[in-house]
């Protein structure tokens, strides 16, 4: 009877064990589970952190696209992201041809604006309608307006404003101070 009686203090104690346990795990899972979706609505309508892949917006974007693996961490800030667009910036939209795929270009030409184009556009120049932007890439490897042509103003989903990685440039994003490309200008 005595080693029923231990058996069965031991069970209670292993018992007591395990119901402290889970009460510690879900205190911990409502903690911080709490939190979870606030990240993932700060990350989907404020700010993300992006990696910028490929060589399109090189040099200005993955200056080391030729002599490494590294990718420039950035942040993307989302909020109000289709207002105040002027040329120069360096935005994010989703794809024409593909709206899963996020694509990071500069803007070239804003509504209005005739653009003298590059190879493959079909004509030398086009004019960007209303409610629409023309974005290329700083490299010459890009897919990018001179493709697919003006893309919806919609279709903008951030503002690349900071370069977080590699240290030794990061900081904000001056775009600003970035030379416009010559062939573009108002229609009369």
């Amino acid at each position: 009877m005595a080693a029923r009686w231990a058996w069965g203090s031991a069970a209670a104690g292993g018992v007591a064990g395990r119901s402290k346990f889970l009460g510690q795990v879900s205190h911990y899972l409502i903690r911080y589970a709490t939190w979870i979706p606030p990240l993932i609505w700060f990350n989907e309508y404020v700010a993300q952190v992006t990696s910028i892949r490929g060589p399109s917006m090189y040099p200005f974007l993955n200056s080391q696209y030729n002599e490494s693996l590294r990718q420039d961490l950035c942040l993307v800030w989302k909020m109000y992201a289709q207002e105040g667009l002027r040329r120069g910036m360096v935005v994010t939209f989703r794809n024409p041809y593909n709206p899963n795929k996020t694509t990071v270009k500069r803007i070239i030409g804003l509504p209005g604006d005739v653009v003298k184009t590059k190879p493959p556009y079909p004509y030398e120049h086009a004019v960007v309608p209303d409610g629409h932007l023309w974005v290329e890439g700083d490299g010459d490897k890009s897919l990018d307006s001179n493709y697919y042509g003006p893309i919806s103003a919609r279709l903008i989903t951030g503002r690349v404003t900071h370069i977080l990685a590699p240290w030794e440039r990061a900081g904000r994003v001056r775009w600003w101070e970035h030379p416009l490309r010559t062939g573009v200008h108002r229609a009369a």
